[in-house]
């Protein structure tokens, strides 16, 4: 079966593997470059999680609206848990769902600096 061809800055849902079973699926974004998400060879794509769970204070966090995401209310990136998932797990949503810009996947990039203790560029 052939995986799925997720673009970077699409939404697309998922089971978290950290996320106990009863959570379900949650959308997540794609971070990782096109080159590596078309690669044959390459089975994961680069993800940060999505959470309705504000904490405007969070400096990992980004806050992304409706009208930026297609999603029905405001979410954040999680930079924090940025972290692989394979192209086969990934769900479509059925929705019309907006593709994020470069420059917001660079603003969430230096959120995970921050993470990862690093000051952003």
């Amino acid at each position: 079966m052939r995986e799925p061809f997720a673009q970077r800055g699409q939404i697309w849902w998922v089971q978290m593997p950290t996320d106990p079973p009863e959570k379900g699926r949650r959308p997540i974004l794609i971070v990782s470059s096109d080159a590596r998400n078309r690669h044959e060879r390459a089975s994961t794509v680069l993800v940060v999680p999505l959470s309705t769970s504000i904490h405007k204070d969070s400096p990992t966090h980004t806050l992304l609206q409706p009208r930026e995401t297609g999603l029905p209310e405001p979410c954040v990136a999680q930079a924090e848990n940025v972290t692989v998932i394979r192209k086969q797990s990934l769900l479509a949503h059925r929705g019309d769902l907006r593709q994020l810009p470069h420059t917001k996947i660079c603003e969430i990039a230096d959120k995970v600096r921050i993470a990862m203790g690093c000051l952003p560029r």
